[in-house]
């Protein structure tokens, strides 16, 4: 259902992201994915030492987990949704490769307010702070579509599928507070992009709410095994697993659906529980 459809898969930094898995979703049905994965740019210009050796470890992670999960011939790129530079050449990259996307997958987030498992007050929060993370986990979706549209690389009757969570509308009991807010940015920028881009496009744009999980980076940096556990007495179905958003993702990516400005559950019925 997806032959000869590439998609731009963002958000991959190991063999346990949600990203990898909707990737392997989309190949498993026939389509072509191009990877985008946090590393050093031409952009970060002088960073610390520290900065530079986060971000190689990342950039190594990422190119690994491609290589041995999707296969060493998966094209990649490198993005910084911190640097509007590094989202323009992202663009400006798949077109000069003749890479067109039939759609791509949102999946980038960033908090420098959750440390070793403690998330800060929202109070605590500085105005930096803030923006960053609205910046990086809502506002970059703006701005990648942007340039991939403005590049000519993203097609007419593409779809945009973006990761969000419960919290984005509830206190849960295992508050994100800042991401929380940038969540629910990033769904309202999906209901605006939905009728915009629809209406001059074609373009369909939803986003999905996960169950709670412990597989990947962003779910270790806030979830102990208790959290998911509880969410899982409390799903009436039990936990979502990762091929089941995988899944939708596949399918909200299909060609001519009219389905567009959903808010997309895929979390056992968790968030009926209250």
């Amino acid at each position: 259902m997806l032959d000869n459809k590439r998609f731009l898969i963002t958000g991959i930094s190991d063999a346990g992201s949600l990203a990898m898995h909707a990737a392997k979703a989309i190949l498993a049905r026939g389509g072509r994915v191009v990877c985008a994965g946090l590393g050093v740019t031409p952009h970060h210009g002088d960073i610390s030492d520290k900065a530079k050796s986060y971000l190689t470890a990342n950039e190594q992670a990422f190119r690994e987990a491609v290589k041995q999960e999707l296969g060493e011939d998966t094209p990649i790129c490198i993005l910084d949704a911190t640097q509007e530079d590094s989202m323009v050449d992202l663009a400006a990259t798949l077109g000069a490769r003749g890479l067109k996307l039939d759609g791509f997958l949102h999946s980038i987030a960033m908090d420098r307010t959750i440390r070793n498992k403690q998330v800060k007050p929202l109070l605590e929060v500085t105005q930096e702070e803030f923006c960053d993370t609205l910046g990086v986990s809502a506002f970059s979706l703006v701005r990648i579509t942007h340039h991939l549209l403005h590049s000519g690389v993203l097609q007419r009757g593409a779809s945009i599928c973006s990761l969000s969570y419960i919290a984005a509308e509830k206190v849960t009991f295992h508050p994100y507070r800042n991401m929380s807010v940038a969540k629910a940015a990033l769904e309202r920028i999906t209901i605006e992009l939905a009728d915009e881009l629809g209406r001059s496009h074609g373009i369909r744009v939803n986003a999905l709410r996960f169950s709670p999980y412990l597989g990947s980076k962003a779910g270790t940096a806030t979830l102990e095994p208790k959290d998911v556990d509880r969410a899982e007495e409390m799903s009436p179905l039990g936990n979502a697993l990762p091929e089941d958003l995988a899944l939708e993702i596949a399918h909200l990516m299909q060609p001519g659906l009219r389905i567009t400005g959903e808010i997309r559950h895929i979390d056992g019925g968790y968030h009926i529980t209250g």
